[in-house]
């Protein structure tokens, strides 16, 4: 299939269209840089972020069936720039497809609730990716290599994959849940290089905030600190939430482990599209609570 043709149903999520707008706004910029169409679902509900199956097993399954179902309706497989919409969904999507083999009767059960609220059924049609995924695999790394306008050389990126985007599915496309080396690939493709340290594929503490705020800084400082310490001019993450922690939590976090860090922290999105040309203002790079003056500095912007 040719990028020009690349075609998605698009599950924003909700971080993305409230506290971090920036994602929303780069992520339209990066697809209509590389010709991707991506076809928003408007009607989709939010995927719970692992909160539902707290209560019923059954409702975030009813309630993530009619998001995959929208996507199903259009012929396109459902695209999130979300590591926790993506890890939920997907897994859904995962057990719904086994439900289908294995146990039908649930997925009459889930198809049941849709049918009550006039929703389409789930088919099991299709199947759910990460913007990250959506690169590497559907549009390539050779295609991308040829999309770079502005290569983003001597800019030092320490990827932060988190713990959903990897974990959460029971199958992992184009990449070791353990040892992931997909975001490295895009950061050499558009000529940055990757920074590798210990905490790369942990969690950000964001899941602890709530009950437990000062063990929450204290895995997210570690983590920034160990980047600072490899050498990264930034961190990279796909996952919103990861970011809030990361960077919106960033001055709490330098209070409560009593050290300044300063390290910027970029969307995946944002990070590529610099590199395809789209402008610093598009990207919504000064909604950061972390500086990015630094970053663009050191690319010449």
């Amino acid at each position: 299939m040719s990028a020009r043709t690349l075609q998605y149903a698009y599950f924003p999520g909700c971080v993305a269209q409230g506290a971090c707008r920036e994602l929303y706004l780069s992520t339209a910029s990066l697809a209509e840089a590389l010709g991707i169409e991506l076809v928003e679902l408007k009607k989709s509900a939010c995927c719970g972020s692992g909160t539902f199956k707290e209560d019923s097993q059954l409702l975030e399954d009813t309630v993530n069936a009619r998001n995959i179902a929208l996507a199903e309706s259009l012929n396109l497989p459902l695209l999130t720039h979300c590591s926790t919409c993506q890890g939920v969904i997907g897994h859904v999507d995962e057990r719904l497809k086994e439900s289908q083999a294995n146990d039908p009767d649930y997925l009459s059960q889930v198809n049941g609730f849709l049918e009550k609220e006039h929703c389409s059924p789930y088919r099991g049609t299709t199947r759910v990716t990460h913007l990250l995924w959506a690169i590497v695999g559907d549009y390539g790394l050779d295609t991308l290599a040829s999309a770079v306008t502005r290569k983003l050389s001597g800019l030092n990126c320490a990827a932060f994959y988190g713990c959903y985007l990897l974990r959460a599915q029971d199958t992992l496309p184009h990449d070791d849940r353990f040892h992931p080396e997909s975001m490295e690939k895009v950061f050499r493709t558009i000529g940055a290089n990757p920074i590798y340290y210990k905490g790369r594929t942990q969690c950000c503490g964001w899941p602890l905030s709530s009950y437990a705020t000062s063990q929450a800084f204290q895995m997210a400082g570690n983590h920034i600190q160990e980047a600072i310490e490899a050498g990264a001019d930034c961190l990279v993450t796909p996952c919103p939430l990861c970011h809030l922690n990361l960077d919106s939590r960033q001055p709490e976090v330098e209070a409560s482990i009593g050290r300044k860090l300063c390290l910027p922290v970029l969307h995946f999105s944002q990070l590529v599209a610099l590199a395809v040309g789209v402008s610093p203002e598009r990207l919504g790079l000064d909604r950061h609570v972390v500086s990015t003056r630094s970053v663009l500095e050191k690319l010449g912007f």
